[in-house]
């Protein structure tokens, strides 16, 4: 850890704080919604269809702005503050239409900070070192999503797990969210001031870099969010104190693996990793009808092996890293938007197995075509 900056360790404790809040959501949100609300797998597809649409002119706006105007901290401590104060308010949703408002509103926050944070963590990397630090930074954010599910779990365990407990826990989650933005505000420093020049925009460099994350976006469409493989959870049959646990795999294993999923991407090269998540990827979708645990687990590895290899390929090689981190998140948002969106309508329609080969085929399709590309 001797390469890693105080600035990334501060970073990655905001991280650490934020996704615990934000994990308190994401795991019981699919029971929320349809086991409270008592709305339909398509209600929750359009869900996760308009929190992550919504953010997506957001995100490459606030990258181009970032870069352009050297707005770097501002950005961060303000998408970390409105994701803390809007969390805590789905605790009083009684419609799926206010959920996916109050989730949107969350996600603009999080398209405010996405682009500057990395190119916040990108300036201070050491010695070159892109995928080990991503792979920290990553690493603190995923330790936080579990702590997030093991308080789920130990809330079910010890107290209650009914719609009370559900709508109590959406509450708790203004507390890790502010220590969060008390974090960003006044322990992390602002990214050096740039010589001034042309930014905001692609230049031939950034070009270079469109084939892989084109790949990388097709083939987030056709995976499955985390949130339908908790809904398959349920659909098993598995009680609802359980479906923490299977988060708390999820997130465990990105964890654990995730400096060395950076190690790897900095020792092999981005594309031979990524081909190797693409592997994971499949055998998440594939396992959900075999062994459900096991599909969490490599979900977990596709997700932590993807992320890292993608983001140290643009913080080595961008040149406006701002706004190329931007578009990177926009494109993740609207691929996973518009997935959700067919895999939910397809689950409701004409069953899960229709679904899973959905899934199945395109990210086949996309696997092979990165196997042509050069490591």
């Amino acid at each position: 850890m001797k390469n890693i900056d105080k600035n990334v360790i501060y970073l990655g404790w905001v991280s650490f704080f934020t996704d615990m809040a934000s994990n308190m959501i994401t795991t019981l949100l699919p029971i929320f919604v349809i086991y409270v609300l008592h709305e339909g797998v398509d209600k929750l597809g359009i869900i996760i269809a308009i929190s992550t649409f919504i953010s997506y002119a957001f995100r490459i706006l606030f990258g181009y702005l970032s870069d352009k105007y050297q707005i770097v901290k501002p950005f961060v401590v303000s998408g970390y503050f409105i994701s803390a104060v809007s969390k805590p308010l789905l605790a009083f949703s009684t419609t799926f239409t206010s959920v996916a408002l109050l989730r949107g509103v969350e996600r603009m926050g999080k398209a405010v900070r996405s682009a500057s944070k990395d190119s916040l963590i990108s300036s201070y990397v050491k010695n070159n070192s892109h995928g080990k630090t991503f792979g920290f930074h990553k690493m603190m954010d995923i330790s936080g999503e579990l702590s997030g599910a093991l308080i789920i779990f130990l809330i079910f365990m010890f107290i209650s797990k009914d719609e009370h407990s559900i709508r109590t826990i959406f509450e708790l989650t203004i507390i890790p969210g502010l220590i969060a933005t008390f974090i960003a505000l006044f322990f992390v420093k602002d990214a050096p001031k740039k010589k001034k020049k042309e930014s905001g925009v692609l230049n031939a460099v950034d070009y270079k870099l469109l084939p892989i994350l084109i790949i990388y976006f097709i083939f987030v469409f056709f995976i499955m969010s985390d949130q339908f493989f908790i809904l398959k959870a349920k659909t098993d049959g598995y009680a609802l104190s359980t479906i923490p646990l299977f988060v708390m795999l999820l997130t465990a294993i990105q964890s654990l693996s995730s400096y060395y999923s950076g190690y790897l991407s900095d020792k092999i090269g981005v594309i031979r990793t990524l081909q190797l998540a693409f592997v994971f990827g499949l055998l998440s979708v594939s396992l959900m009808d075999v062994e459900l645990w096991a599909a969490f687990t490599s979900l977990g590895l596709f997700t932590i092996f993807s992320l890292n290899a993608v983001r140290s390929y643009i913080s080595a090689y961008a040149s406006s890293k701002g706004f190329v981190f931007g578009v990177f998140y926009g494109g993740v948002a609207i691929s996973t938007a518009l997935g959700a969106l067919a895999i939910g309508y397809i689950w409701q329609l004409y069953g899960f197995e229709s679904a899973m080969l959905f899934s199945e085929a395109g990210m086949s399709l996309m696997f092979l075509i990165l196997l042509l590309k050069k490591a």
